[in-house]
């Protein structure tokens, strides 16, 4: 069915799993995203920034998860990812979003926590759920650069006060993971996580999922991590099969012949990752 992140992410928990979360970059991807899905019997979030669902069109996305949870049978979430601005969030929600994620990380905590709390108190009278995130995750996302000397980790005591006073239903933490690496991979703090964990009692949430090393993911949903974030290596992953397909096939060729082996590339990441996330010993 089309669901909440609360709901699923109560599943996980149960199970000691993390839910995948994979941008979709354009409407093509979306079917393949929620197939790989059914074909791992989990369920799938699906997430869009603020550019690719104004592009797509709020409406077109959510017409396309609700029937494709229906027809399938799954428990997919459409997710509104990184959104800065109230009024995006409104729109994302009013077209029916069923989650959403206000990113005041770049701001002082007071002004996070009343930044969320807004979004929070709108989302909620609409049965929406909310992520927000504290603490600064670096890279690039969206096009927006964070620097390394600005990357600051999630502060466990901070955490208790930001959940207690907003009512979030899940918390995106920064302990070493970037946006946007997908050339090498990051040094998770885990110390970190492991202290986040022991004073706050809600799903977490790894940004900058593609740069996690396999070993690694385990490590994390074991110390709580419930939703873990993929964007980048299907964007990669589509373009390079892209550029192979166009560069080699003739100009008045069907773009089938073009799309469906990029579609294939995010089938086989997809289905890699959720098996990942399934945490099976």
């Amino acid at each position: 069915m089309y669901t909440t992140l609360k709901e699923v992410l109560k599943e996980a928990e149960n199970l000691n799993m993390a839910i995948g979360a994979f941008n979709t970059h354009n409407l093509e991807m979306l079917p393949s995203i929620i197939k790989a899905a059914v074909n791992q019997r989990t369920p799938v979030i699906i997430q869009t920034s603020c550019g690719t669902a104004n592009y797509i069109g709020h409406k077109n996305l959510v017409s396309v998860c609700k029937s494709m949870a229906e027809q399938y049978g799954i428990d997919v979430v459409l997710h509104l990812d990184h959104a800065k601005d109230y009024d995006e969030i409104r729109k994302a929600i009013d077209a029916g979003y069923s989650s959403v994620m206000f990113d005041g990380s770049s701001l002082p905590l007071k002004d996070n926590i009343l930044g969320t709390k807004r979004v929070v108190e709108y989302a909620k009278k609409n049965g929406v759920s909310v992520e927000a995130e504290l603490g600064t995750v670096g890279g690039t996302e969206d096009g927006v650069v964070v620097d390394q000397k600005d990357v600051c980790y999630t502060d466990p005591q901070d955490a208790v006060e930001f959940v207690k006073q907003t009512g979030i239903d899940a918390l995106a933490v920064a302990i070493g993971t970037n946006h946007g690496q997908y050339k090498s991979k990051t040094n998770i703090n885990f110390e970190r996580l492991k202290e986040i964990k022991e004073v706050i009692d809600i799903p977490l949430v790894i940004h900058g999922g593609t740069g996690v090393k396999e070993e690694d993911v385990k490590k994390v949903i074991n110390l709580g991590i419930r939703k873990f974030n993929v964007g980048t290596e299907l964007l990669v992953g589509w373009n390079k099969k892209a550029k192979e397909c166009y560069d080699k096939n003739k100009e008045n060729i069907s773009n089938r012949e073009n799309v469906v082996p990029c579609l294939n590339t995010i089938d086989e990441i997809v289905e890699r990752k959720i098996n990942l996330f399934k945490n099976i010993k």
